[in-house]
């Protein structure tokens, strides 16, 4: 079911998100938020924190990726130290 209420911006641009709204959507005090605005209408979206199944995932998949990029370079593992001096400017 859809709440509706009506709140107003203070001097400073901040706004009141209605308690019943808060109650309802489980918003707690810190909870942080896209705002996105046009045409004269924000949307606010709360940013989840990713659980840790998905960060794990998301690195493996990226780990992946970098490994199958780096064995279609050539670059060996004995590249590696030489390649992170030059990166540094280390010579």
């Amino acid at each position: 079911m859809e709440c509706i209420d009506i709140t107003s911006m203070s001097s400073r641009g901040q706004v009141v998100i209605p308690q019943r709204l808060r109650e309802k959507l489980g918003f707690l005090e810190g909870e942080k938020f896209i705002i996105m605005g046009e045409d004269g209408t924000l949307i606010l979206k709360k940013i989840e924190k990713p659980s840790k199944e998905d960060l794990i995932k998301k690195l493996d998949m990226l780990t992946e990726k970098t490994r199958k990029k780096v064995e279609k370079s050539g670059i060996k593992e004995s590249d590696v130290p030489k390649i992170i001096h030059k990166i540094r400017g280390v010579k």
